[in-house]
C-alpha cells in the first residue's frame, strides 16, 4: 500500500511530487507513474512571479519587461517586483528529481496508466495491467467525466530560427493582435531565445473548438514579422477547454491535478503557476488535516470575473484587443499580473476595472445577471 500514488508525470505530477518530498510527506510512500508518451525535452511552460518558489531552479530565462502590439499601438509594460519566467522541460525535471531523490520512499517508475478507481479506504491505480494499491491517487493522465466547457483556447506553436535579427531577446511578445481575428479573439505570443530564434504561437480563444493556426502563423511570420526565410526547428499545438469551475473532488480518493484538476485559468490560458501553487496547498494540507482537499484557489469573484470577460469574447470579442491594451497600458504591469494571478485585493480590483472601457463589460454583467435570475421550470 503506497501512501500516494501520481498518475502522469508531467508538470503537475513532477510538481506535486517534489512539494511532497520537499515537506512532511518526505519520509512517505509515494509513486510517479509515467508511460514516456510526452516527453518533457524540448517543451516549456511561462508563468510570472515574485521568486522564492520551490522549483525556481527550473527558471532558465527570467524578464523584466512585456510588449503588447495592437494593430494601432504597442503598448511595454515594465515589471517591479515580479519577473516573467521561463520553465524549460529539462530544467524542471533536474529539479524536480533534485528533491525526490532526498526522499528514500519515493519512486519514479516507466509505466502506462490504464484505470483509475476508488475504493473504501484508498484507491487502485491499474498499471500495465497491474493493480497497484494506494491511500490516495493524484491523476493527471486519465480520462475524467465530460464537461462542458466556457470556451476553448487552441494555439498552434513553432519554434523558429531566421537568417537575420527578427526578435528582440530582452522582451517576449504576450500578445500580438495584428492577426487575422476570425472565429474568437486571436493572437500571436513570442517568446524570444536569441536575435535569430523565438517559440511564436498562435493562439485562439473561442466558444468553441477551432482548427490550426497554422496559416495564420505563416502568415504572421512573412508578413508582420518579415522573418523569411525561416526554419522551423519544432513543432506544438493543443486545443484546451477553458472551465469556470474546478473538477475537484470534496469526498473519495482520487485527486485531479493539473488541466485535469483545472488549472488552467480561464481568462488566460496559464496553468503553471497555478499548479505549484496547488501542489504546494495540497502538501500542506495532507500534513496539516492528514487529506489532500486544500481550500479552493479560486475565490468566487474571481470565477465571477473570469465569467464576465469570457461572455465579452462569445458576445463582443473585437473589444478584447482594446481592453488588454488598456489594461497594461494605465495600470503598473505588477498590480495587472497581481489580479491575473487572483492575489489582488477589491479595492485593486475596482481599481483595473474602472480603466477599463465599461459598456462591453456592463453588457455581459446584465446578461449573467439575467441568466441567473430565469426562472429554471421544472418536469410537468
Amino acid at each position: 500500500m503506497w501512501d500516494a500514488v501520481i498518475a502522469g508525470g508531467g508538470a503537475s505530477g513532477l510538481s506535486l511530487a517534489a512539494h511532497l518530498a520537499a515537506g512532511e510527506w518526505r519520509n512517505r510512500q509515494v509513486l510517479v507513474v509515467d508511460d514516456g508518451s510526452r516527453p518533457l525535452d524540448g517543451r516549456a511552460w511561462a508563468f510570472w512571479s515574485t521568486g522564492g518558489g520551490l522549483l525556481d531552479a527550473a527558471v532558465d530565462r527570467c524578464f523584466d519587461r512585456l510588449r503588447l502590439h495592437g494593430h494601432r499601438r504597442v503598448v511595454e509594460a515594465r515589471l517591479d517586483r515580479y519577473r516573467y519566467r521561463v520553465v524549460s522541460g529539462t530544467g524542471l525535471r533536474r529539479a524536480a528529481s533534485a528533491l525526490v531523490e532526498r526522499a528514500p520512499g519515493f519512486r519514479v517508475q516507466r509505466g502506462h496508466v490504464d484505470a483509475v478507481d476508488d475504493l473504501p479506504g484508498g484507491a487502485v491505480v491499474t498499471v500495465d495491467g497491474r493493480a497497484v494499491e494506494t491511500r490516495w491517487a493524484f491523476d493527471s493522465v486519465t480520462e475524467g467525466p465530460a464537461a462542458s466547457a466556457a470556451a476553448w483556447l487552441t494555439f498552434t506553436g513553432q519554434e523558429v530560427t531566421t537568417s537575420a535579427d527578427r526578435f528582440d531577446p530582452r522582451v517576449p511578445v504576450l500578445m500580438d493582435f495584428r492577426t487575422a481575428q476570425d472565429g474568437g479573439v486571436c493572437f500571436v505570443y513570442v517568446m524570444p531565445s536569441g536575435p535569430r530564434q523565438a517559440l511564436v504561437e498562435h493562439t485562439r480563444f473561442a466558444t468553441r473548438p477551432a482548427a490550426s493556426g497554422d496559416q495564420a502563423l505563416r502568415t504572421y511570420l512573412n508578413d508582420v514579422v518579415r522573418a523569411a526565410p525561416y526554419q522551423v526547428v519544432r513543432r506544438e499545438g493543443a486545443r484546451l477547454p477553458l472551465r469556470l469551475s474546478r473538477p475537484r473532488p470534496a469526498a473519495g480518493h482520487i485527486v485531479p491535478i493539473g488541466i485535469r484538476g483545472g488549472m488552467l485559468k480561464a481568462s488566460t490560458g496559464y496553468a503553471y503557476g497555478r499548479i505549484q501553487r496547488d501542489s504546494a496547498a495540497i502538501a500542506r494540507s495532507l500534513a496539516d488535516r492528514g487529506h489532500p482537499f486544500a481550500p479552493q484557489i479560486t475565490r468566487r469573484r474571481h470565477a465571477y470575473l473570469d465569467a464576465v470577460l469570457l461572455d465579452v469574447l462569445a458576445a463582443e470579442p473585437d473589444r478584447l484587443e482594446s481592453t488588454f491594451l488598456r489594461l497594461f497600458d494605465r495600470n503598473p504591469a505588477d498590480l495587472v499580473l497581481r489580479f491575473l494571478d487572483e492575489d489582488s485585493s477589491l479595492g485593486q480590483e475596482a481599481r483595473l476595472v474602472l480603466t477599463l472601457p465599461p459598456l462591453p463589460f456592463l453588457r455581459a454583467m446584465a446578461r449573467r445577471t439575467c441568466r441567473m435570475r430565469r426562472p429554471r421550470l421544472g418536469p410537468g
